[in-house]
């Protein structure tokens, strides 16, 4: 079956979810319009974000030291395919190489994408599970919200007046306390004052 290769397209938190905590990451094609929505939970989504912003948190999260274990053996994960869809849930699996035998690990989609950024492989999917689950909007339009990244709400509002090292102070003590959603949307906020000079 031919491989699909996705792109993250943005991260955004759920607002039709029942739960506050969810997530939706966006996978998109990347030779195509079409965008798979994947409802992710809030610790992952927290660990793809930090990866993707390069922040360097005070202590490993569980995927970074998935990494540094795997790595301590010699396993290198060489691609994450997410190959089924099953009333809503998405299955992926880890293609791993360990001194050239291929190893296939099940794992959840959001953990899969959390690896796969931080050992800097590709994310595929299949045909049929675009077709089920991918929004097109070219074709779609009342879906062309969902495809639309939008950034999640500081747990404290940011005002513009803040100086700069006072957003940096106010980053700095985010960091300290693991808060990296706050520390993300203070970082936007620096890069945007420091833009308009």
């Amino acid at each position: 079956m031919e491989k699909t290769e996705l792109q993250i397209n943005g991260l955004t938190q759920s607002q039709a979810s029942i739960h506050s905590s969810a997530f939706i990451l966006l996978l998109k094609e990347i030779n195509g319009p079409r965008t798979l929505p994947i409802v992710i939970a809030h610790p992952e989504a927290q660990s793809i974000a930090i990866e993707l912003e390069k922040m360097k948190p005070k202590r490993p999260f569980t995927h970074d030291l998935f990494k540094t274990f795997a790595s301590a053996y010699g396993i290198e994960l060489q691609e994450v395919i997410i190959y089924d869809l099953k009333e809503g849930i998405f299955y992926a699996k880890l293609i791993c190489d360990q001194k050239g035998n291929r190893v296939e690990i099940d794992s959840r989609t959001s953990d899969a994408v959390a690896l796969a950024i931080r050992f800097n492989c590709p994310v595929y999917t299949y045909e049929f599970i675009l077709r089920l689950a991918g929004t097109d909007p070219t074709t779609e339009a009342k879906k062309e919200v969902i495809a639309k990244p939008k950034k999640a709400k500081a747990k404290k509002e940011i005002t513009a007046q803040q100086s700069i090292e006072e957003l940096e102070l106010e980053l700095e003590k985010a960091l300290e306390i693991e808060d990296y959603e706050k520390a993300s949307n203070i970082r936007d906020q620096i890069n945007r004052i420091k833009n308009q000079q």
